[in-house]
């Protein structure tokens, strides 16, 4: 350690030498990392004293050891614990808020040391980002340096911090220091060194004070390292945007292995890790920072560097069955050694000579004999005696309802109830009088009493589960009383409400005038106690069902017996029972041992110890009790209150049963009470606490001690052997030990074993943790009508290791996990209920929440309203805390208190949390006791309905089992060879042809004119009046029409204009600028007849020209246009101040508006010299935001028209509808270009007119019978999201779509295959035929490349293997395979046109249905982009590209999309089989993540599908980090449901962890106008902090 700090040549050579065998141990991996640590702890104590200015104060905080009843530290123990400054801390603790079961001083300190350690990298952890306005609570500033001070720390820790304070103070004046703190834990080459950005100058070494200097390293040689290599966070291929990051060459050359060693040897020796924590701490901003959001990424990203606690364990090879594997186990784990147990018996159940025959003969007795003997006490809400019942009144109480049970419900020949009926008892705590008369009298009728709680509401958490256990006992009719029943919630007309899940019930009041006094003939039938069941007790499972434990007349008699004997118990004792008197222990010694023993009970229900906790032991007191029965709550309680109580004494006590004293957390509330009530004559003695389970009733109880003798010894566990199954006393780390007491000896009569609580049910060792199983005959029998699960519980034969069962005799479970101790004593550490198995091992939920609830201070949470579980997320159980938190709680503090809690759980538990989520206050499904409801929070949880103020995610801590990294390798294998593999294995080249294009029949048309300006002028002379467009508006009228003359004459105004007024050149550009309609024709035909270069552009919208605007002006700088055509409405807008604010409106380009023009004729209408001149510009920005610009020349929109015509049977006599923008593609050729070419018409219906009338795209189709129509997605998803409901109203008004032969979606896509069939679907009952929906495909490089006509096939489906998919591959399966994907083919290849797939590194040809960029040859390919720089590289690279093998001369376009071709069995137009291909995504969209290429399409549509209320989805990466944007379309609340869930998905679906999680309102994400997320723009405005997210997450 003082290597560190220190310098080493001070110390003796010996240990030097020893030290640097040490070393080289450590590097070659012959130690492990602790024990290098340990043994080098131990080489340095001896000569570290003699060092100068080495300060070796531990942040540890030292434990007393917990052996001693009395809980003031022992003498032996002098650590930091004794010191004044820690006393008095705690002596000065606010007792308020402490929690019932989990309250323990040694527990908290060790907390308190364990996060000591991680005290100086507090605020690491980036804090979310909340709108305001989503929660009401204390306002926040969001840049508070975090308060380092905590409750209980010792006064070394605190005088160290002053001092780490003042030399950070001197070295660090920077503000940003506490936000960027984050690796000082990790003490690693990677971690630190690599965040050099390359950049930057190194800074100097800081001169530092040699005592500080020492007293930072030692601070960092006592944080923990693990022998682990720091996650890779989601990707192994560095991204480009992100800046370069370069090791010092020292760190570059080292070996996985060597890097994690504890020193880096640098070029100039070594470096200290005190100037490296400098380093760290220095050079943070390596990622340049602009603004809140990258910020916190950037200190998400810093946490992220910090490794992980398990280390990756090296699994998960490239290879087509991608599961997970199970680690390999490490060779360290602790392993059981012990022999294999003994059966453990019990002490034999003595025989009394006057020891009842059955239960209700005791009470037959004592009613005729002791009718005045108090039996019962009950009191009101003051705690004040209410009233009392005696022995007499409860027998003839009793006998009365046996009599009406029996005989006045129903008829004499058809009575309501028979012997062996179940029903249910309906009473409230409050009322225990009532609940004992009716308990006694169904026993005297011999029907069985089902006791359950009374449901308050009919949506009660857990009522549902109390229904099943009503049904499956098949219950019918409820006892109640009279003031229970008038308090059940009613229907409008007085009836009780049929409760959720719950059989039809007929109630039955109790209540003494409404019962029959038996006739003098009548007597109740009491036989001899038998195996029939005697009563039913409900108990609720882990998974939240509740099943009924039957306990049969004999078992409840003999369980009497032996709680009789071990307690001994004698007749007319008094008893004090604060708990519940339904079931479990509250029943068996309250309501049953009690009569048996005409023993007097005082219950105090649950009201009163709320309104008055030291209620019980005034009772005590008062009635001198000599038993008394309660929870750790209790005595908690009644230690909080016993302040204003002086004068009670509780030495008449001889038993204090504890009937929670299994949970482990129990010794604190036990010795704390001792400790208070002491001097009240409590004796040390008496607490017994005890163990008991539904199944088994009472399995193990701690009988009363002989005064003066030595209590029994506690046990002090490793909670890491714990979560290994093995039981071993915890010598090292204080921090992570149990201390836990016994639960004394087993019952008599009974036998007990220890089993695996998993697998068959073998016998355990001796010092290994399993299930306590019984066989006993005063246990339950089975689960009421629930054969199946009664035979695994209730019939178990426990085996040997040989695995031969070990005899004949049955044990049944009890869901307690402990071990037998010296002298047979029995221990629990936790129960089956609770048990979390993480990772291969088991954690006591009851542990988390007592840690949890030890992390100081605890004023954001309420204590004991706290829920831990587990939820299976990939592969493996993931453990969830939810917590109640104060209204009070700032957004700061709960926060702080959150990381806190995962730092101490991660120390203690060795564990990470996969969530924290704090819920506001009351909101928590209870249990009818008060409780938390685990199931249904968990439900809550799964399903998005928990609600959460807030939230914590740390998936890349917790999720270790993630597939290793894909490292990409070096591709050997030429293309060449690649061909001939596939020619070899039989597979075809993958490529596709369109038909030929041919000799068309009007080759007058095409011979004469090869231009479309001449087309039009054709047109206009022979058929002056056909007429080719039609526009419509919102309304349906056709409110402009276009015949070929008044086309043509149309445009030849716009010709004389541009020559007159433009001053314009040949071949100059000219911007076109509007809305969607014939205007926009004429224009483009007149700038052709011109000569000048027509460069449409979408208008501004006028309602948001800040947004829109700079786009219009970037093309229009980009083409550098010479002119701008537009209306005068635009010209205005383009001239307007509003415009002047977003861009500089006196550099537009002369504007000439077309509206109202003179009729002149040009002098002459330009002709091109030839076909490869250019005819227009066609610019798009792309989904990557980039702004592209594509020249197309005179020959390849002729040959795209005439392509177009043939595919689709275009003719004169025809019409198609076009609702599409008319700005770039196939939109603008389609609108613009085509019916001049074919001369068939157009009707024209503007995709914006939609917004305001929904059916006018549809109503079209339908009034003018339209068989051929194009959209695109965003009309498909208009009329599908807006029209689905009014199929029926759409159909009474007489639309019908059974004309519509072909319906294309023009995209430049993927197939959006769910929207397509939802839009089928839905209006297939207006006749819209299933074939009729296809797609086409273009992209930059030639704008059509596919289009279903009407010759060919219709469009296939396949479905691919989504992991294949991420690594390049298509892989085909089966529909409804796991991770498959539905892919649809883009259309049908159009003539001319001829596509091959090819690998994009090699360049060289794949086979059939291999996954590579589509490459196109067609005539009317693009001829380039149009840029102003001319980057010919990519011009050539993209256009004219040729194959590295195969055909050298053909040219090809690459058009940046991935996809595959395969030969289908459909033929067709000319017979051949059909050669499909399928669009799988834009290359440049896709994302690089852990070596595998993601299509981010995928991923949303999983994120779209997690919760009901995500309306959009789009995902994005930063820095190697995903983020997920989610747009929430419910309310705010719901905001932070949608984190975990988007999280899972991605996680389980493909294997991703999210960095960031942001929720924001509908419409954030943009969408262009061909309906295509635009997620570049997304990221840059969130990376700007522009968009007022509701929340951002930062999982860590």
């Amino acid at each position: 350690m003082a290597d560190r700090g220190g310098d080493l040549s001070v110390l003796p050579k010996e240990v030097r030498d020893q030290l640097a065998e040490l070393d080289l141990e450590l590097s070659e991996g012959d130690i492990t990392q602790k024990g290098y640590e340990k043994k080098k702890a131990k080489l340095l104590a001896s000569s570290i004293p003699h060092l100068p200015n080495v300060d070796l104060s531990l942040p540890d905080v030292q434990l007393s050891p917990g052996h001693s009843a009395d809980p003031s530290p022992s003498p032996e123990a002098p650590g930091p614990s004794t010191s004044s400054a820690s006393r008095h801390h705690r002596a000065h603790r606010s007792g308020g808020t402490r929690d019932d079961r989990y309250r323990s001083d040694i527990h908290t300190e060790a907390v308190q040391a364990a996060l000591a350690k991680h005290k100086e990298e507090k605020m690491a952890l980036p804090m979310p980002t909340k709108r305001r306005s989503a929660f009401v609570q204390s306002p926040i500033e969001t840049c508070t340096p975090p308060d380092t001070s905590s409750a209980s720390e010792d006064d070394g820790s605190l005088r160290r911090k002053a001092a780490l304070t003042a030399v950070l103070a001197q070295s660090l004046q920077s503000p940003d220091y506490w936000i960027n703190r984050s690796v000082q834990s990790s003490s690693t080459s990677s971690s630190a060194s690599s965040t050099l950005s390359h950049g930057e100058p190194k800074p100097q070494p800081l001169p530092q004070p040699q005592p500080a200097a020492s007293l930072l390293a030692d601070l960092l040689a006592h944080t923990r390292i693990e022998n682990s290599v720091p996650p890779d966070v989601t990707s192994s291929t560095p991204q480009e945007r992100g800046s370069r990051v370069d090791l010092p060459p020292a760190v570059r050359g080292m070996s996985r292995g060597q890097s994690r060693s504890s020193m880096i040897e640098t070029a100039d020796g070594t470096l200290t890790q005190a100037k490296m924590f400098m380093k760290v701490c220095w050079c943070y901003q390596c990622v340049p920072v602009n603004s809140r959001v990258s910020t916190k990424i950037q200190q998400l990203l810093n946490t992220l560097k910090r490794p992980k606690r398990p280390p990756l364990s090296e699994f998960f090879l490239d290879d087509s069955e991608e599961i997970v594997e199970v680690p390999q186990p490490d060779p360290n784990t602790p392993k059981p050694e012990g022999r294999q147990i003994i059966p453990v018996k019990g002490e034999p159940l003595g025989v009394v000579s006057n020891w009842p025959p059955a239960l209700q003969a005791a009470l037959a007795r004592w009613g005729a004999t002791q009718a005045k003997s108090p039996a019962l006490t009950a009191l009101d809400i003051t705690g004040k005696p209410l009233y009392t019942l005696t022995y007499g009144k409860l027998w003839s109480r009793s006998l009365k309802l046996a009599y009406t049970l029996l005989n006045k419900l129903g008829t004499k020949t058809e009575p309501v109830l028979q012997p062996g009926d179940r029903v249910a008892l309906v009473y409230p705590n409050s009322d225990p009088g009532m609940f004992w008369v009716a308990f006694y009298g169904c026993l005297l009728a011999e029907v069985i009493p089902v006791p359950i709680e009374v449901p308050l509401s009919r949506q009660d958490a857990g009522s549902q589960q109390i229904g099943f256990l009503l049904g499956s006992c098949g219950v019918s009719l409820a006892l109640t009383s009279e003031v229970c029943l008038k308090g059940l919630p009613k229907t409008p007309n007085g009836e009780i409400i049929q409760f959720k899940g719950w059989p039809r019930m007929k109630w039955v009041v109790t209540d003494t005038k409404y019962l029959t006094k038996p006739s003098k003939d009548w007597q109740p039938h009491i036989p001899t106690a038998n195996t029939d069941t005697a009563y039913i007790e409900y108990k609720a499972s882990k998974e939240g069902t509740v099943m009924g434990v039957a306990v049969s007349k004999i078992s409840m008699l003999t369980h009497c017996q032996a709680l009789t004997q071990a307690c001994n118990y004698c007749e007319g004792e008094t008893l004090v029972n604060v708990l519940d008197c339904k079931k479990d222990m509250g029943m068996w010694h309250g309501v049953l041992t009690s009569v048996m023993n005409r023993i007097h009970t005082i219950t105090v229900p649950y009201a009163v110890m709320k309104a008055c906790p030291m209620s019980w032991v005034q009772r005590v007191h008062i009635h001198k009790a000599r038993v008394a029965l309660v929870k750790c709550r209790d005595l908690h309680w009644a230690m909080m209150a016993h302040k204003d109580q002086r004068d009670s004494s509780l030495s008449s006590i001889r038993m204090l049963i504890v009937a929670d004293g299994a949970n482990p957390w129990s010794v604190s509330s036990c010795d704390a009470f001792l400790n208070v009530f002491q001097s009240h004559g409590l004796k040390p003695e008496v607490i017994c606490p005890c163990a008991t389970s539904p199944e088994a009733l009472t399995v193990a109880i701690r009988r009363p001690g002989a005064r003066g003798a030595p209590l029994p010894a506690r046990a002090i566990l490793s909670m890491g052997g714990l979560s290994h199954g093995v039981i071993r006393v915890n010598t090292e780390d204080k921090n992570s030990a149990l201390t836990v007491q016994d639960v004394g000896h087993i019952m008599p009569g009974a036998l007990m074993c220890i089993v695996k609580p998993d697998g068959p049910p073998q016998l355990c060792k001796t010092d290994e943790i399993g299930e306590i199983v019984i066989n006993s005959r005063a246990g339950g029998t089975m689960y009421y009508g629930l054969p199946g699960v009664t035979k695994n519980t209730f019939e178990v034969i426990p085996v040997n290791q040989a695995g031969a069962p070990i005899g004949e005799i049955p044990f049944s479970r009890t869901g307690l996990l402990g071990f037998v101790g010296p002298g047979s004593l029995v221990f629990v550490v936790g129960k089956i209920e609770g048990l979390l198995m993480v990772s291969g091992r088991r954690h006591n939920a009851d542990d988390l929440v007592a840690t949890a609830l030890a992390v100081e201070p605890v004023k954001t949470v309420y204590r004991g309203r706290i829920a831990v579980f587990s939820v299976t997320v990939f592969y493996d159980e993931r453990i969830v805390i939810v917590a109640e938190q104060r209204p009070d709680a700032s957004e700061e503090d709960s926060f702080q208190w959150m990381s806190r809690v995962l730092q101490a759980i991660d120390s203690i538990h060795q564990v990470g949390l996969y969530c924290l989520a704090l819920v506001p206050a009351n909101t928590l499904p209870k249990t009818p006791l008060g409780g938390i409801h685990i199931c249904e929070t968990k439900q809550n949880f799964l399903e998005g309905n928990l609600h959460p103020c807030n939230i914590l995610l740390c998936p890349h801590t917790c999720v270790t089992n993630m597939p290793k990294p894909r490292q990409k390798q070096p591709v050997d294998v030429g293309p060449a060879s690649m061909l001939v593999g596939n020619l070899v294995a039989g597979k075809r080249i993958a490529q596709a042809t369109g038909r030929e294009l041919g000799v068309v029949e009007d080759q007058d048309l095409i011979r004469k004119h090869q231009f479309l300006s001449e087309a039009l002028q054709w047109r206009a002379q022979t058929d002056p009046d056909h007429v080719l467009y039609v526009l419509l508006n919102a309304k349906g009228v056709a409110v402009c029409t276009a015949t070929c003359a008044q086309l043509h004459k149309r445009a030849e105004k716009i010709t004389a204009t541009l020559m007159e007024r433009g001053g314009l050149n040949t071949g100059d550009n000219v911007v076109l600028l509007y809305p969607p309609g014939i205007d926009l024709i004429a224009a483009f035909y007149g700038c052709l007849y011109a000569g000048v270069i027509p460069v449409t552009v979408r208008p501004p919208h006028p309602q948001n020209l800040a947004a829109t605007l700079p786009t219009v002006r970037m093309i229009i700088d980009v083409s550098k246009a010479a002119c701008i055509l537009t209306t005068q409405p635009l010209m205005r807008i383009l001239r307007s101040r509003e415009a002047a604010a977003s861009v500089n409106i006196k550099t537009w380009p002369t504007i000439i508006d077309t509206d109202d023009l003179p009729r002149k004729r040009p002098p002459q209408i330009y002709k091109p010299p030839t076909a490869e001149m250019l005819a227009y510009l066609d610019f798009s920005v792309s989904t990557t935001g980039m702004l592209t610009g594509v020249k197309m020349s005179h020959a390849a929109i002729s040959t795209l028209c005439r392509s177009i015509k043939l595919q689709c049977e275009l003719y004169s006599s025809r019409q198609i509808a076009i609702c599409l923008d008319p700005y770039c593609g196939l939109g603008f050729v389609l609108w613009c270009l085509s019916s001049v070419y074919s001369g068939h018409q157009s009707i024209l219906i503007p995709p914006l007119e939609l917004e305001s009338s929904l059916p006018l795209w549809l109503s079209t189709l339908s009034q003018y019978k339209i068989r051929d129509t194009f959209c695109s997605y965003s009309v498909m998803e208009l009329c599908t999201k807006g029209l689905g409901t009014q199929t029926e109203m759409l159909k009474a008004r007489g639309l019908n779509l059974s004309c519509v032969r072909s319906c294309v979606v023009i995209a430049e896509e993927r197939p959006r295959l769910v929207l397509t069939q939802s839009f089928s679907k839905l209006f297939k009952d207006l006749g819209l035929s299933a074939r009729a929906v296809s797609t086409a495909f273009g992209s930059r490089v030639n704008l059509a490349i596919c289009l279903q006509g009407t010759a060919g096939p219709d469009p296939s489906t396949v479905y691919v293997d989504m992991k294949s998919l991420r690594h390049d591959r298509v892989r085909l399966v089966e529909r409804g395979a796991p991770q498959s994907l539905p892919l649809m083919e883009s259309g049908t290849i159009l003539p001319g046109v001829r596509v091959i797939i090819i690998n994009p590194e090699t360049r060289g040809p794949l086979g059939d249905s291999h996954l590579g960029e589509i490459w196109v040859n067609s005539p009317h390919s693009a001829s380039g982009y149009y840029t102003i720089y001319g980057e010919e590289s990519l011009q050539a690279d993209h256009f004219n590209t040729k194959l590295s093998f195969g055909e050298p001369h053909t040219l090809w376009a690459r058009t940046g999309y991935l996809g595959f071709i395969k030969r289908t069995e459909l033929l067709d137009a000319s017979g051949d089989r059909h050669d499909a291909l399928f669009v799988v995504g834009s290359l440049d969209e896709t994302l690089e993540l852990r070596g595998l290429r993601y299509h981010p399409i995928d991923i949303e549509t999983s994120v779209s599908r997690a919760h009901r209320c995500i309306a959009e989805s789009a995902v994005f990466t930063w820095t190697n980090l995903l983020v997920v944007v989610a747009e929430l379309s419910g309310s705010e609340q719901e905001a932070l449901d949608l984190v975990p869930l988007v999280t899972n998905v991605v996680l389980e679906e493909h294997h991703l962890i999210v960095g960031v999680v942001v929720i924001v309102d509908p419409g954030v994400i943009p969408i262009n106008s061909r309906g295509e997320k635009q997620r570049m723009h997304l990221r840059d405005s969130f990376l700007a902090d522009q968009l007022d997210p509701i929340y951002v997450a930062y999982n860590m």
